[in-house]
């Protein structure tokens, strides 16, 4: 006999209020959508369904489960270590910067695929523009520095009609740079997204991997297991977060008239003391600091522009005027 009903809260309220995985995942509706996750399904000691998140394969399936039935996927499927990022946290990021573009458009949200949007790093599971296209239907250029990557990302977008034609994706060859070389002279994207790489080390990545699953799962762990994958450079980069994020503010300056705001999810709080100061000294005209969370996690988006009142208007007007 299970134990005592667990009782869990009606809405995970710190999602987003438009984020359509507030509730608790319906597993019926789940594998209607996708059968394949149907073998992974258990029920847990209070006679919950759910899966072993500690099991990649299990993950892996319910991202596939909730992209299918949520946002009108027919195919997706990512190659073997990379990474599958939680579907609600990535949605959640969506919505917040939806609702800093509408803050710019006199409060009436932006629509359709003539707001282009700019994911840094799209990863092998192209999830930002999945979601993007299907709540709000923006248009996408994917950009990352792994060509297998960019591959897997195009193969979804071929096996998907719903998203051809609105997600291009393009390789950047030189990893120091994050603009150059992947926007086009004179192209105008209206918002950036990017989940930067947490580390600074493979070491570093590792032992935080190991900390975060031994606290899980309440014991020691000696081995690094990524339930929710991640290649190396997925996962780290030289500097670690901090640097990743000054840079792109650094470059960022150079494409202040190109794009209406630029934005990042920023995971450590203390990294927010250098944006700030980098703010200042590049001269960006506004910022904004979104919190966000997830469970007992918490983050948090930064977003900034260089347009001043005037240019934001003219942006608006010359480029959302269908709106």
């Amino acid at each position: 006999m299970p134990d005592k009903k667990k009782k869990h809260p009606a809405q995970k309220t710190r999602l987003h209020k438009r984020n359509k995985h507030r509730e608790r995942y319906d597993f019926k509706l789940l594998t209607d959508s996708c059968p394949e996750l149907q073998p992974f399904v258990t029920e847990n000691k209070y006679g919950d369904e759910t899966i072993d998140f500690f099991n990649a394969e299990a993950v892996k399936m319910l991202n596939k489960a909730l992209l299918m039935h949520y946002y009108g996927l027919t195919h997706w499927d990512i190659p073997k270590d990379y990474l599958c990022p939680p579907i609600p946290g990535r949605a959640d990021y969506i919505h917040h910067i939806a609702d800093v573009l509408c803050s710019s458009n006199f409060g009436k949200m932006p629509t359709g695929n003539q707001i282009k949007c700019l994911d840094i790093g799209v990863g092998a599971n192209c999830v930002y523009p999945i979601i993007g296209n299907s709540e709000y239907g923006w248009s996408f250029i994917g950009s990352d520095i792994d060509p297998i990557a960019i591959a897997s990302a195009n193969a979804i977008i071929e096996s998907n009609p719903n998203l051809k034609g609105q997600v291009e994706c393009r390789l950047q060859k030189n990893d120091s740079k994050i603009f150059a070389g992947i926007l086009k002279k004179d192209e105008r994207i209206d918002v950036s997204v990017c989940n930067p790489p947490f580390h600074a080390s493979l070491a570093e990545s590792q032992a935080g991997t190991i900390r975060k699953l031994s606290n899980l799962k309440n014991k020691k762990i000696s081995k690094p297991d990524l339930n929710f994958g991640g290649k190396d450079k997925e996962l780290w980069t030289e500097g670690g977060e901090k640097k990743f994020i000054l840079d792109m503010i650094k470059q960022s300056v150079t494409y202040g008239k190109s794009c209406c705001w630029f934005s990042t999810l920023v995971s450590k709080q203390s990294n927010l003391k250098y944006m700030y100061e980098a703010f200042d000294r590049f001269e960006v005209e506004e910022y904004k600091t979104i919190p966000m969370g997830q469970g007992n996690k918490t983050s948090r988006i930064v977003a900034w522009t260089f347009l001043n009142l005037k240019e934001e208007k003219n942006w608006v007007k010359a480029r959302w005027k269908n709106q």
